[in-house]
């Protein structure tokens, strides 16, 4: 697969341009923060109304990684809807191909803090997935090690001739990955901020989404 290429715990990972990250031993592909069901639940609450399109065009996005690969197991690292009722209120054209997509193959799903419990689809349910020497979690827990994780969405922010210019990212170093959010609606957290400064070593690494994946030092 074509992508960065790089080793945690020993083990051999890449991150995919769309955000995905890809465990090529095992068959496995991992996807961050999905999100669906944003805009109606935005709708729901009362909040903006958005073109409710990002379901379709994240799964189109997830469909296509799935098929390049050739994914035997598929883990979801949490907040894979955008809140537990948005799950059940899926429309059902996208429901079928979601479930189109889970067919025939392992699909883990990791409850993140806005789906935290089980959901009405098929598939593994679990609070994180230990696959050694790799950890799945939503959330970065300070000392772990070998652990992938998402929920801050992380970004990077670059100066480029007079010009700031933000970019979703994954952060690695030689303890954990923090996968960037695959989801089409989604903001997220600068990697200057605190919290990704307290979980990440100074020589961590932001690899910039894009075709391909450009990695440069965290920015702090």
């Amino acid at each position: 697969m074509k992508g960065y290429d790089f080793n945690l715990a020993g083990v051999k990972l890449t991150l995919l341009p769309s955000g995905a990250l890809w465990w090529p031993d095992e068959w496995l592909l991992c996807v961050s923060d999905l999100h669906l069901g944003k805009s109606e639940r935005m709708a729901r609450k009362g909040g903006a109304i958005l073109p409710p399109y990002e379901t379709r065009d994240t799964l189109h996005r997830l469909q296509t990684d799935i098929e390049a690969s050739g994914a035997r197991t598929v883990v979801c690292l949490g907040d894979s809807f955008d809140d537990l009722e948005a799950s059940d209120n899926l429309p059902e054209v996208e429901a079928q191909w979601l479930n189109r997509l889970m067919a025939g193959r392992r699909w883990v799903w990791i409850e993140g803090n806005h789906d935290p419990g089980p959901i009405e689809f098929a598939g593994t349910h679990l609070a994180e997935l230990l696959h050694p020497p790799l950890h799945f979690r939503h959330i970065a827990r300070v000392g772990a090690a070998g652990e992938i994780t998402g929920h801050f969405h992380p970004k990077a922010r670059l100066h480029i001739k007079g010009r700031t210019v933000s970019r979703p990212c994954m952060l690695f170093d030689g303890d954990r990955v923090i996968m960037p959010s695959y989801g089409t609606y989604t903001g997220g957290l600068q990697s200057d901020h605190s919290v990704l400064s307290r979980l990440m070593r100074p020589e961590a690494i932001a690899v910039l989404l894009g075709d391909p994946p450009q990695p440069i030092p965290m920015p702090r």
